[in-house]
């Protein structure tokens, strides 16, 4: 369902695209690949000199090659575009240090604990994050389900609340019925912790 028609006339000025793509490997591991643009929709002038619209400000690109647990295995990172230019892009090997995190609970606090500040780029570190969704979703229906391990999505959002009839439905060994404390679903703790963490 798209939108509200907007109330009032507007211009374009910036767009922000995120596009990821995954891949199944020859060799039994997994590619994901993403990437972040900014561009303006009119004419700007940078620290590396005069832009045209259209032409992007931000350009970064990641290779997250994982194992069928969603352990990183390899990473490539570039940065075809940046204000600061070659600047920008001296940091790329430091997300080589991601080798070796599983994507799952708690890779964005280990994301943020590796990369935050001057240890990482703003933008390339947002791709990261979003990429973290991408490679569960690559993997899912690649690899076997274990029975008896919940999936860490359930609790992660409303519709897959343990209490609620998606579970009841889909996941019935992890459904448990709402009990009411004080006006709040018990499961309330655990999924603002596994909102954080994931």
């Amino acid at each position: 369902m798209p939108l509200p028609h907007p109330e009032e006339e507007r211009e374009p000025i910036h767009t922000r695209t995120i596009a990821i793509q995954a891949y199944r490997r020859a060799d039994g591991l997994y590619d994901v690949e993403g990437q972040l643009q900014d561009m303006r929709a009119h004419d700007i002038t940078l620290p590396r000199g005069p832009l045209p619209a259209g032409e992007p400000i931000h350009d970064m690109r990641l290779r997250l090659t994982v194992d069928a647990g969603a352990t990183i295995v390899a990473v490539a990172a570039s940065t075809a575009a940046a204000p600061f230019g070659r600047s920008c892009a001296t940091i790329t090997p430091k997300y080589e240090e991601l080798v070796g995190l599983r994507v799952g609970p708690g890779f964005r606090s280990a994301v943020r604990r590796l990369l935050a500040g001057v240890s990482g780029c703003t933008h390339l570190t947002e791709l990261l994050l979003t990429m973290g969704t991408g490679v569960i979703q690559a993997l899912v229906g690649q690899v076997p389900r274990q029975e008896d391990v919940k999936p860490f999505s359930l609790d992660g959002c409303h519709a897959l609340d343990t209490s609620g009839p998606i579970v009841a439905q889909f996941h019935p060994r992890w459904y448990r019925p709402r009990t009411e404390t004080n006006g709040q679903n018990s499961n309330d703790g655990s999924r603002q912790i596994l909102n954080e963490e994931t």
